[in-house]
């Protein structure tokens, strides 16, 4: 039997009238008012819930509730069903629906086979324009619509870490590859395009290595300073980067620094990196931030005051993966502990983040001895070179937590786990911070271990 989206509308408010007495009010107000029932069916009832990471959410941590209280009022078979709907920014980019509208076989056939390794959820709608960047996001976006055909080739990207580059890049990428969905693109970080050089090398296909990746459109390379001191590697990018620039392709790269400022890279490499524009991302000011904080917020089904937004804005300046991570850590506080985000918990946890000096007189050991506990692995094994999946995991974390809660230099953090170099130290902070965003129960794994090296201080 079949309700209508009336009835199912009905369903779901009585559900949340229970479920409103089990939550505290922020919790309620953050994860269930957005819930959208959509309809009823064979004791199903189906919800629209905003995206991924709210999805991921509240399968961590509340699932059973909300299965219980379905059983309750409709019968003891009853199920819940979630669909997860995607900005509209991310949807129209996503290769799915792009081979469903295509109507032209040859460009449905090019979505298919060839992955771009762009993550969607970068696009220029939904990046921060302030005065720190106004020039950068405007290069980057007549790059888009003409990749290969302006001046600007290559394109270079330079700012601290943490400001937004990797988020320009790729949206360059992602706003050509809807404007022009036949061109090959291809993001990669500096590391994974050793990797795969090295990787040809032991396998005798290093043909095969050139000739992919000279076959390209548009080619954009991230953290391009990591390849200091790699020669063969450097080589290789040489002659692919000649062979891109003569047949006009489009090359975006990215660094923590101007191309004249980078050490053991070659000087004909470095002339040829500013052969096109350079563009700078700056720290931003103050009303940026607040801007990235409103809409960092809103994307994560939080409601936060004017006030709550501007202690934070005020508080960290140093880049705007912090103040992501600001926002993760009130939420992660506010549902755990079930307490309403208020400006007092905002600042409760601003003092406990990395933020806080009194956290970075931890040692790596300790953090590598709390992962190894938490996860039950051996510390002997996160320094071991194996990449067995749930070792290389806690590994990560490790790392991630090592940089954000210790003064140590990225170099000495690599030498700490098994002589590793500082770009694996960057490449693992990334991934996990990434997964931190986007998975709830991450999220909740890092906070915990996070919490316990807090009470060893």
């Amino acid at each position: 039997m079949e309700y209508t989206i009336a009835e199912a509308t009905l369903v779901w408010e009585k559900c949340l009238n229970l479920i409103e007495k089990s939550v505290s009010p922020q919790a309620f107000v953050t994860w269930f008012k957005p819930l959208k029932p959509i309809g009823l069916s064979e004791n199903i009832l189906y919800i629209d819930v905003p995206h991924q990471f709210f999805f991921e959410w509240i399968e961590s941590h509340f699932k059973q509730l909300i299965n219980d209280t379905v059983k309750n009022i409709v019968d003891n078979e009853a199920e819940i069903s979630f669909r997860v709907m995607e900005p509209i920014e991310e949807i129209t980019n996503q290769k799915e629906l792009f081979v469903q509208q295509e109507t032209n076989h040859e460009r449905k056939l090019v979505q298919e086979t060839f992955d771009s390794n762009l993550n969607q959820k970068y696009t220029f709608d939904n990046y921060v324009m302030g005065d720190n960047n106004q020039m950068a996001r405007s290069v980057a976006i007549a790059v888009a619509k003409q990749p290969g055909q302006t001046s600007f080739n290559p394109l270079f990207i330079y700012g601290d870490v943490g400001l937004g580059k990797t988020h320009l890049i790729q949206a360059v990428g992602n706003e050509a590859k809807t404007l022009f969905p036949e061109k090959r693109i291809l993001y990669v970080s500096s590391e994974k395009f050793t990797n795969d050089f090295t990787d040809a090398i032991s396998k005798n296909k290093t043909n095969e290595f050139s000739t992919f990746y000279r076959s390209l459109d548009i080619l954009i390379v991230d953290d391009i300073q990591f390849f200091s001191g790699k020669e063969k590697t450097q080589e290789t990018f040489f002659h692919t980067f000649n062979t891109l620039q003569q047949q006009n392709k489009q090359i975006i790269l990215s660094s923590d620094k101007p191309p004249k400022d980078l050490k053991g890279i070659p000087e004909r490499l470095v002339s040829r990196f500013q052969w096109g524009l350079i563009a700078d991302i700056q720290h931003p000011d103050f009303e940026t931030r607040t801007a990235i904080l409103k809409r960092k917020s809103e994307y994560m089904g939080m409601s936060l005051e004017a006030e709550i937004l501007e202690f934070l804005a005020l508080n960290i300046t140093s880049n705007i993966r912090e103040l992501e991570g600001s926002l993760v850590g009130l939420l992660a506080e506010s549902s755990i502990s079930f307490k309403p985000i208020t400006i007092e918990l905002a600042k409760d946890v601003i003092e406990r983040t990395a933020f806080s000096q009194k956290r970075k007189s931890l040692s790596i050991e300790q953090i590598q001895t709390a992962v190894g506990e938490y996860y039950g692995i051996p510390v002997i094994l996160l320094n071991d070179k194996t990449r067995r999946q749930e070792i290389a995991f806690a590994r990560q974390v490790a790392m991630f937590l090592s940089k954000e809660m210790t003064k140590f230099s990225l170099k000495t953090i690599g030498l700490t786990f098994g002589g590793r170099d500082h770009s694996t130290v960057i490449h693992a902070h990334k991934a996990i911070y990434e997964l931190i965003k986007e998975n709830g129960a991450v999220m909740n794994e890092v906070n915990t271990i996070r919490k316990k090296l807090e009470s060893q201080i």
